[in-house]
């Protein structure tokens, strides 16, 4: 850290908005001074880039392996939300997620998760209450109040929900929202609460009424949820009130670029440069007062090299002075990690997936490629000996939620637009509660599945009559410490495999995932039943 340096090129200063050759001086960590001073270099230097929400969960990869594929990319820091690790684990998970993290020169801003359980219509391993959201606000190393999705208890005032927001305000912190499709007056007593962020946005009119009610709106591009194209012109109207974010980012993409792909999709689109990079930079920066430094002298000496504004091809990544990417390398080292995890599944048999045939036609879950949101189809049964089977031609799957964390009779129902054809997947990393959810063509290769990931304590697998594929998640279910480059190229085998299985999805296991995430509609799927997302109740599969 008592290095004295210095970086030449063309400096992007995004608090003043200018790009000017010069020197900056950098000494123990920081920057010292800033000089306009002519060179010919033509490489850009900008503040190291900031993914304003994202669960590091959904990588499958601990904090520290996720360092090390992010920074390459030009990623210096996350406002990440450890809520799906807490609904696993509880308050071990999250000081799991933060210890871990720190074992990195990489800048993890940790929130306090505000929903766990996400609701009370799914069995969790876990409960953070006010009490216990209120001891992880009160730590320095919580820098906010995650993502509210429980919009309904805010609205209606429910004593928890009041009392974490609460919690929150008297402290200071900011306060992430999650309220897809809320409008009016209900969205203006959200808005009022206290809450200054929303990620779910799927359109510009529902961005306009959320920035109206003086919310920042977090431009979403993960690996399943993709809303920047619908988004990006807020980039031009509202640009100090836009911040860039994945979300949730599977490790085939990470592998491939992280916030400087939406820099260069956003310049290629014609936005204005300054705008863009502030976006993943100096406005998450101001909003959740991070750390990370914008290239201010006294600033941590947080910057990345990049070859050109255009092309954004990450050079070399620097956090606190120290060189921890070049080329696409990393020298941050691995950490080999504890591996909590909860899992008590019981013994699953063929029987509990058998669904008997009523009168009347059944209720579908409609799944969308690059959606959190899903439809409702209502569908004549395929029965077969007095049970309703997969209708494999109408791509109408048999579906099931298992709790993971003590045994219980499976839940089950139906869904469209998985495309299998053949063979069944299965995975413990399901939204929010990550019971195990499986989708298959037979009740046979369903139990294959199911098995796969219960031998190893949770995982994302593939089974059919020649092949038993399982990639093991042993750090909650949901993530491992395996070297991320390694755990990418798992991942790309076994989701090609589905594909040619017949899936047509882009990430089958991603949108998987979210086919029990009951606070976003229309229709889902927990380990206690069907699920009407608009009502927020339980629904029968038949409907006479």
């Amino acid at each position: 850290m008592g290095q004295i340096f210095s970086i030449t090129g063309q400096i992007v200063d995004v608090v003043s908005g200018t790009i000017f050759p010069g020197r900056i001086n950098i000494s123990s960590g920081k920057i010292e001074s800033v000089e306009k001073f002519e060179n010919s270099e033509t490489v850009h230097i900008l503040p190291g880039l900031i993914d304003a929400h994202i669960h590091i969960e959904s990588s499958m990869l601990s904090p520290s392996e996720f360092a090390r594929l992010a920074v390459v990319h030009g990623t210096t820091a996350t406002v990440s939300d450890p809520h799906e690790i807490a609904n696993v684990l509880g308050m071990e998970g999250v000081k799991f997620m933060v210890e871990n993290g720190k074992q990195t020169p990489f800048k993890f801003n940790f929130g306090a998760p505000s929903c766990v359980p996400a609701t009370g219509f799914e069995s969790s391993g876990a409960i953070l209450g006010s009490a216990e959201v209120e001891e992880l606000l009160a730590d320095n190393e919580i820098l906010y109040l995650s993502e509210m999705m429980n919009f309904p208890g805010v609205v209606y005032k429910d004593e928890e929900v009041m009392a974490k927001l609460k919690a929150a305000r008297d402290l200071g912190k900011p306060i992430d929202g999650h309220a897809p499709g809320l409008s009016g007056e209900m969205l203006e007593i959200y808005a009022k609460s206290g809450i200054t962020t929303d990620h779910e946005c799927v359109n510009i009119e529902e961005a306009e009424q959320k920035i109206a009610l003086g919310m920042h709106i977090l431009i979403r591009e993960g690996s399943a949820a993709r809303n920047f194209d619908n988004l990006i012109p807020l980039l031009k109207t509202h640009p100090d009130k836009v911040m860039f974010c994945s979300d949730d980012k599977h490790p085939d993409d990470l592998i491939k670029g992280h916030m400087n792909l939406l820099l260069k999709r956003s310049v290629e689109k014609g936005y204005n440069l300054m705008d863009a990079i502030r976006a993943c930079t100096l406005n998450p920066v101001k909003h959740y007062r991070l750390k990370s430094g914008l290239l201010q002298p006294g600033d941590d000496a947080d910057f990345i090299i990049v070859d050109s504004p255009k092309e954004f091809n990450i050079l070399a990544t620097y956090i606190r002075g120290e060189k921890y990417s070049e080329n696409g390398v990393t020298t941050i080292p691995s950490v080999i990690s504890t591996q909590p995890n909860r899992f008590n599944i019981g013994e699953i048999i063929p029987l509990m997936l058998k669904v008997p045939s009523k009168d009347g036609k059944i209720k579908v879950i409609h799944a969308y490629d690059g959606e959190l949101v899903t439809g409702k189809m209502l569908v004549e049964p395929f029965v077969k000996n007095g049970f309703v089977e997969s209708d494999i031609e109408k791509d109408i799957l048999k579906i099931t939620v298992i709790n993971r964390f003590s045994p219980s009779t499976p839940a089950m129902g139906f869904i469209h637009g998985i495309g299998l054809k053949h063979g069944a997947i299965a995975s413990t990393v399901a939204h929010d509660s990550h019971n195990l959810i499986c989708v298959g063509t037979s009740d046979e290769y369903m139990m294959k599945a199911i098995e796969l990931v219960s031998k190893t304590g949770g995982g994302i697998a593939f089974a059919d009559e020649n092949h038993e594929m399982i990639l093991p998640l042993p750090i909650a279910g949901i993530m491992t410490d395996d070297d991320g480059n390694s755990v990418a190229k798992k991942y790309e085998i076994i989701n090609d495999l589905v594909h040619q299985k017949g899936s047509k999805l882009r990430a089958p296991f991603m949108t998987l995932s979210f086919m029990a995430l009951l606070v976003i509609p229309e229709l889902k799927l927990s380990d206690k039943g069907l699920f009407d997302g608009n009502t927020f109740s339980f629904t029968d599969l038949f409907e006479r």
